[in-house]
């Protein structure tokens, strides 16, 4: 959980001055349908989160790729890649997906503000709120997130980072499911989440 907020700290840091470091499709849709960012840019930002991830879990792949090789543990070479629910249960699962973006995307309206907002390219190569040490708020924010309601399904709460992964992890050689029949919960449920958290943030303006 540490590592991952880290990650994310990162990652932000580095786009933030280009793209505004949205990094999940659940954070653009929720930032499109609160007017933050404009509709005409949002499939080329879902394009790049989803790239992303996938070459990230390729990374994985080359650097852990003899490592993948002498283990047996089909579940724990596929938990590298996407994430899985501790108890399967359909429902809690996608209800904590929800509750876990939901979280995630409302805080980071307030953590942001009116600094999000993106109306054309020109406008994404600001650096803005969430750039430099200003992304430390959402790492703590992923972090704790992780702690609290992340047990139960290793909450995505991303849609491109599960189905990235997932998609790399089915392509590369590597024995084992990669259980397909789950990858629309950790999709569906932060989509859910972010629509709420952004309806939400409207009615309080």
């Amino acid at each position: 959980t540490t590592g991952w907020a880290l990650a994310v700290f990162v990652g932000v840091v580095v786009a933030g001055p280009y793209s505004g470091a949205h990094l999940n499709p659940a954070v653009t849709i929720a930032l499109a349908v609160a007017g933050k960012v404009s509709w005409d840019l949002v499939p080329e930002y879902l394009a790049g989160e989803l790239i992303g991830a996938m070459l990230g879990a390729f990374l994985v792949w080359v650097f852990y790729k003899d490592h993948f090789k002498i283990t047996d543990d089909e579940g724990g070479k596929l938990a590298c890649f996407s994430t899985g629910p501790a108890i399967k249960n359909t429902f809690s699962n996608l209800i904590s997906e929800v509750i876990g973006t939901f979280v995630l995307v409302f805080v980071i309206f307030y953590f942001a503000g009116p600094e999000l907002d993106i109306i054309s390219d020109v406008d994404s190569r600001a650096i803005i709120g969430l750039g430099s040490i200003g992304a430390l708020p959402v790492a703590f924010l992923v972090w704790v997130i992780g702690l609290s309601p992340g047990g139960t399904t290793g909450y995505a709460i991303n849609p491109a980072r599960d189905l990235g992964p997932r998609i790399v992890h089915s392509l590369l050689p590597i024995k084992g499911s990669s259980d397909w029949g789950y990858a629309w919960v950790p999709i569906v449920g932060p989509l859910i989440g972010c629509l709420l958290a952004a309806f939400l943030y409207l009615i309080l303006l």
